[in-house]
């Protein structure tokens, strides 16, 4: 019999805290239906000042229970509580930001006689929603995720129906429930928790005009290959992000911020710094101070106020982690700390010297608690190292040279180069992008609300 319902587990300890009820295909068909009708119908289109009017209610809801959504997404996610009130922070300011993109969202104005066949004529551009919105998102920001998902396409006028992670259903369906009570109905914003033949099968129906997916490059491009023709599509993948360190660059600074874009939710974040690129005259004095920080992080509860770094999602990612240190310490690597499993659910904070360079922690996403730190001789090296994987999203360099930060911000590939700030660092007004297999489009409120737009030209001859 097929399973109706999932239990939500607290990540930290396995504590049931909620059951979710298992949407089914025929439920997203008929969505899916609705939402073509909506968005064919213009008449039925929210006009600009009542979208503004709903994100701006939604932001106020969301902010009302911000202490609640703080303490659910720690639960659920495992995040600690600190980083997850930043959580909603950014979810609200996100609303916030969407509603103030639609007023920049109209068209322009086109000079027409630049060459002769043109003349006689003017014409204008418009912005207009391109359809239902199918969005899927990830585990590890199971609110913000889906406000820079659902946000866009309220604020463009797109029907939206996300599916939150399996194991993190929670703050997605309370978040839905706000925008229903903010004022959107219920037709244009639907979440839909459900297993993956339904998901697979509802992000590649032919009524979907944008798919947005955050979550794993093998599950994203598997399903960017089968949409159906003409939907369009941005995915948020991985990286293995590099920062580079140069023996110039202050270690009082660069030792906290590299904890910080290493283990911040314990590495689970997709821009989280992972390989770490010393000059050799710096490795002995940088290794020595950044073992001593890692030491100092307080590792459990994530709803325990003094918790710097949780759980991971599932116990198998525990056992993944473990499998890929212990690979990695047998093929040459050297422990400096770290390299025990906590309990099932929570693993210390790892830091390795010189891994191999086929290791996995040295060229898959670790997704864990778990930086690799390698010597380099000259800049040129450090960077083809860090370039030198099919992943490309976030990377940083540390140093006071202006010269050498420049240049390596122009050779470093990926969607965003930090100077003396870690890898894992954004705002949601960035542009936010994975390149090669990290992810295809722009994230970020207002990329996101241009690609959720058709753009229509307008032109008009001239009488005489």
């Amino acid at each position: 019999m097929a399973q109706d319902t999932i239990t939500v587990e607290q990540a930290y300890d396995g504590a049931p805290i909620g059951q979710v009820a298992l949407d089914s295909w025929e439920k997203a068909d008929a969505f899916l239906t609705r939402a073509q009708a909506l968005h064919a119908d213009r008449k039925q289109w929210l006009p600009a000042h009542e979208r503004i009017a709903i994100l701006k209610r939604l932001a106020r809801l969301v902010e009302q229970e911000s202490e609640d959504f703080t303490l659910l997404i720690a639960r659920e996610g495992g995040k600690p509580l600190g980083d997850a009130r930043v959580e909603v922070d950014r979810a609200v300011n996100g609303l916030d930001l969407a509603a103030e993109e639609i007023g920049h969202l109209g068209g322009e104005e086109m000079p027409m006689d630049l060459t002769a066949g043109g003349a006689g004529r003017i014409a204008f551009t418009q912005r207009n929603p391109i359809g239902p919105v199918v969005a899927i998102s990830a585990f590890n920001h199971p609110l913000n995720l889906i406000v820079h998902q659902v946000a866009p396409a309220i604020a463009t006028g797109c029907p939206v129906i996300v599916k939150p992670a399996a194991t993190t259903p929670l703050s997605c369906l309370r978040f839905i429930e706000l925008a229903h009570a903010a004022g959107l109905s219920p037709e244009w914003c639907q979440a839909i928790v459900c297993d993956q033949v339904t998901a697979e099968r509802l992000a590649t129906d032919p009524r979907v005009a944008f798919f947005s997916f955050i979550g794993s490059a093998r599950v994203g491009w598997m399903l960017q290959s089968k949409l159906s023709p003409g939907t369009r599509s941005a995915l948020e993948h991985g990286g293995v992000a590099p920062a580079i360190v140069a023996a110039d660059a202050d270690l009082d600074a660069v030792i906290p911020s590299i904890v910080k874009g290493g283990f911040y939710h314990s590495g689970q974040v997709c821009v989280s710094t992972q390989r770490i690129f010393v000059e050799r005259a710096k490795i002995d004095e940088f290794t020595e101070a950044l073992v001593s920080a890692v030491r100092e992080l307080t590792v459990g509860d994530p709803t325990d106020p003094a918790t710097d770094a949780g759980p991971l999602i599932l116990p198998r990612e525990v056992d993944r982690v473990e499998a890929w240190v212990e690979e990695a310490i047998a093929g040459g690597a050297t422990l400096l700390t770290g390299g025990k499993r906590i309990s099932d659910r929570v693993y210390e904070p790892t830091v390795l010297l010189e891994p191999a360079p086929d290791a996995k922690v040295s060229t898959l996403e670790v997704f864990g608690p778990v930086v690799c730190v390698y010597a380099y001789d000259e800049i040129e090296d450090a960077v083809a190292r860090a370039n030198a994987l099919p992943v490309a999203f976030q990377s940083a360099i540390y140093t006071k040279d202006i010269d050498r930060a420049l240049n390596a911000a122009q050779n470093l590939s990926g969607g965003a180069v930090m100077i003396n700030d870690h890898t894992a660092f954004r705002v949601d007004w960035m542009p936010f992008a994975g390149k090669r297999s990290s992810g295809m489009g722009i994230g970020g409120i207002r990329y996101t609300m241009h690609d959720m737009t058709d753009e229509k030209i307008v032109v008009i001859k001239l009488g005489r």
